[in-house]
């Protein structure tokens, strides 16, 4: 499977406190801003990594393993986001290698494509897949000719 980037997701218990601390104690860059209300979220650059803190927010999720440490409404605190060249490519991989997925990939409101597996203590991996006409492809840099 081949990784292009990745990073930690936090559902916190007191969103604003908790984004606070990120970006004003730690003093961590944001990389992005997105949604709004209880659903909102920051990414912020972390090193070599980024962290995303965000709120819950109901999410359609077509069969949820009940084992799932956490459900589609509410979310573990803690999960990492994996971002993939190839969603087809990654699930055949991990099936092939005997990595359950406990979620299929599906297209989500916000444009990527998600698919779940979990590492051996549960803790929630989220592949996703950003389609070529997402706006986190767009080149966001001003050219002047």
């Amino acid at each position: 499977m081949e990784v292009l980037t990745s990073r930690t997701i936090i559902h916190p218990r007191d969103l604003d406190r908790s984004l606070a601390f990120y970006g004003e104690d730690l003093d961590l860059a944001v990389a992005r801003e997105f949604g709004q209300g209880a659903g909102r979220g920051v990414v912020f650059f972390a090193g070599g990594g980024l962290i995303e803190v965000v709120g819950t927010r109901p999410r359609p999720s077509p069969a949820p393993a009940p084992d799932l440490a956490g459900t589609a409404d509410h979310p573990p605190a803690i999960a990492l986001w994996l971002q993939v060249r190839s969603m087809v490519t990654a699930i055949t991989d991990l099936r092939g290698r005997g990595v359950p997925v406990v979620r299929p990939p599906v297209l989500e409101p916000w444009g990527l494509i998600e698919a779940w597996i979990e590492d051996p203590d549960g803790l929630r991996i989220h592949l996703v897949e950003v389609p070529t006409d997402h706006p986190l492809r767009r080149d966001a840099r001003v050219i002047e000719r």
